[in-house]
């Protein structure tokens, strides 16, 4: 496992490729750890007050154009996990402390490259959610590899 600093950038989209404005942009630089064998790349670290999720480790399992991403840590009820796969749904749950709800992702596109070896690299996935009833977004994330020690 290889120490790097990672570059997280969220942001929400309205239009073809418009960001709403600089409130629903989050970026954040943090400390990491990546492994890869057998063509999956593994990449973990500590969320932060930023994102709301202070205290929970997120791991992302990238395998050719399939990212999986789990969260878990105490500002979670449950673990959450998402996969994005260009063109495909993924149907879970979104767990709130005042209940659960439906959450539908559909991955409108993943591009880019993170070096297995630990090189420097950047992924965007560019996906559309749903939240049932309360929220419906286009969003992208940008996990960029800045630094490997």
């Amino acid at each position: 496992m290889k120490n790097i600093m990672l570059k997280i950038t969220g942001k929400q989209i309205v239009g073809a490729d418009e960001v709403t404005d600089s409130d629903s942009v989050i970026e954040f630089i943090t400390a990491g750890q990546l492994a890869s064998r057998g063509g999956i790349t593994r990449i973990s670290y500590e969320e932060t007050e930023l994102s709301g999720l202070d205290g929970c480790t997120t791991s992302l399992i990238i395998s050719g154009d399939k990212v999986k991403m789990r969260r878990r840590g105490d500002a979670l009820v449950q673990d959450a996990v998402m996969v994005f796969e260009p063109g495909r749904r993924y149907e879970g749950l979104y767990e709130t402390p005042m209940g659960s709800v439906g959450l539908e992702i559909l991955t409108n596109n993943v591009t880019g490259r993170i070096d297995e070896e630990g090189g420097p690299g950047k992924l965007t996935i560019d996906y559309s959610v749903s939240l049932k009833g309360l929220l419906e977004s286009r969003n992208q994330l940008d996990i960029e590899v800045l630094k490997v020690n």
